[in-house]
């Protein structure tokens, strides 16, 4: 007899967060999600202040067999004029039963909240790591990016959801460079500053909270028109912003100005997943942390993770550039594989210009609907 209760307590806070370790002990492409960092957008993250969440867990007897997060988000459905509910943070095991109690308990919830549809996995919005993997089990996810098994996705469509859309990842190796278009970056560059006036530049990190300010409405204007999206609040983007500096390699955080105006960016951050992966259970402490600091500069990859450019400024080409100049510092510092990720599939422009450098579409990753 399956059993679902709400998370109230810190104590089962930390159950609810630990859970996937259990179910994913034997898997060698799981990476564990920092423990403190899980806890933090649980909790205290700054979405909080404008929409709600509950975190469910489902027990068999005294064993827990999986998990799940009814979301409502106010400045999604504010800004995109829906009525939707959201679920995430889900973990099953390969049980039918136990699945269409959990996605039963998020939409009981969320519809007590007024929404008309179920719509995810978002972690806890598309602003976070979003979508269930349906395609390129075969290696590890990259850092800020989901994994699941493939039975996930016959629980998900039994249960009633079904595609609303996909998200695509990108990979290069260090043979795969397409040599031609990065002979050709050069020239585009040229070209930029002579039509345009627009030069790329390096993100200036000891003016790093003036440039995140002017990055954040960059942001919130380059991707206003994407499925999913709304805007970040100031709150959420300098919480977001400050975790990145961590990790942040200035060569590879880059923009497009002109004449002292950003009109897009780009940023990669170095695949720490390298080193989570030995981190038991997420926790930095009290091993955790040495590893972190001690082999960050072994990492052999990096994950191109924004890239956009405002409104009146594509179709320049200054998306390949960005793409294209990642792509070419990777290459001088003699990185083993890089990722671009996610792409909407339908964003025909920028999927252009990573194929067009040699990316290729190896990993997709979906959000589900469901009218409820």
């Amino acid at each position: 007899m399956t059993k679902i209760i709400a998370v109230s307590s810190k104590k089962e806070l930390g159950l609810f967060i630990d859970f996937p370790h259990e179910l994913y002990k034997n898997d060698p492409y799981y990476v564990p999600e920092l423990f403190i960092a899980q806890r933090d957008i649980l909790t205290t993250h700054p979405f909080h202040k404008h929409s709600s969440l509950q975190c469910f867990l489902a027990y068999d007897d005294n064993k827990i067999v999986g998990r799940i997060c009814a979301i409502y988000n106010t400045n999604h459905n504010k800004f995109n004029n829906v009525n939707d509910g959201f679920f995430g943070f889900f973990d099953c095991i390969d049980n039918q039963e136990v699945a269409d109690i959990l996605f039963e308990t998020a939409t009981k919830w969320v519809k007590e909240k007024g929404a008309t549809k179920l719509v995810g996995p978002v972690n806890p919005s598309t602003n976070e790591t979003c979508g269930l993997l349906v395609k390129g089990f075969d290696s590890s996810p990259m850092v800020m990016m989901p994994y699941n098994r493939p039975y996930y996705i016959d629980l998900l469509e039994k249960a009633g959801l079904h595609k609303q859309v996909d998200l695509l990842a990108w990979h290069w190796d260090d043979k795969s460079y397409n040599d031609k278009s990065l002979q050709m970056l050069d020239k585009l560059q040229e070209r930029l500053k002579r039509n345009s006036n627009i030069t790329i530049r390096k993100i200036n990190l000891k003016e790093f909270k003036k440039e995140a300010d002017a990055l954040r409405d960059v942001y919130n204007h380059a991707w206003d028109k994407n499925m999913g999206f709304f805007p970040m609040t100031n709150e959420e983007f300098d919480y977001t912003a400050k975790d990145l500096k961590l990790i942040l390699d200035p060569d590879f955080a880059l923009v497009a100005e002109q004449e002292g105006k950003i009109v897009g960016f780009g940023v990669a951050v170095p695949d720490v997943n390298q080193i989570l992966k030995t981190i038991k259970k997420g926790r930095l402490l009290p091993t955790g942390i040495f590893k972190l600091l001690l082999n960050k500069k072994k990492i052999q990859g990096i994950r191109i993770m924004l890239l956009g450019v405002i409104e009146g400024y594509r179709k320049l080409g200054i998306e390949a550039c960005l793409y294209g100049s990642i792509i070419k510092e990777y290459r001088r510092k003699g990185l083993k594989y890089a990722e671009a990720s996610w792409t909407l599939e339908h964003n025909d422009m920028v999927n252009r210009a990573i194929e067009a450098i040699g990316g290729d579409q190896y990993k997709t990753y979906r959000i589900y609907e469901k009218e409820i």
